[in-house]
C-alpha cells in the first residue's frame, strides 16, 4: 500500500500521546540550503502554528501539492514514515 500525506494525518491523529519526531535536516535561509541537524528522536511537541503545514507537529514541515516523499521507517526501536522535501527531511515515529 503506498504511503500518502492522509495515512501521515491517521498516523499523528492515533499516535499523538506516543509520537516522536527526529528532524534530521531543515532548510536554513541563511545557506539558502537544507542543513543536517543532529539532535535525535524526541517527544513530538504539538502545535496550532502552521498547521496545515506542520499537521499539529512541531518541527515536521510539509509543503504539499504532491512534493512531500514518504518511506516507512522502522529501526528496530521506533517504527513509523520517514518524511522528505524541499525544506528538509524528518521522521515521524512511535517506540516498539
Amino acid at each position: 500500500m503506498k504511503t500518502t500525506k492522509a495515512t501521515i494525518k491517521s498516523f499523528i491523529r492515533k499516535n499523538t500521546e506516543n509520537l516522536y519526531i527526529n528532524v534530521k535536516s531543515e532548510f536554513d535561509g541563511m545557506t539558502d540550503m537544507c542543513e543536517n541537524q543532529k539532535g535525535g528522536f524526541g517527544k513530538a511537541t504539538m502545535t496550532d502554528e502552521y498547521k496545515n503545514n506542520r499537521l499539529g507537529v512541531s518541527g515536521a514541515w510539509f509543503v504539499g501539492s504532491s512534493r512531500d516523499y514518504f518511506n516507512d521507517y522502522n529501526d528496530g526501536v521506533f517504527t513509523g514514515y520517514e518524511v522528505y522535501n524541499c525544506c528538509g527531511t524528518f521522521i515521524l515515529a512511535v517506540k516498539k
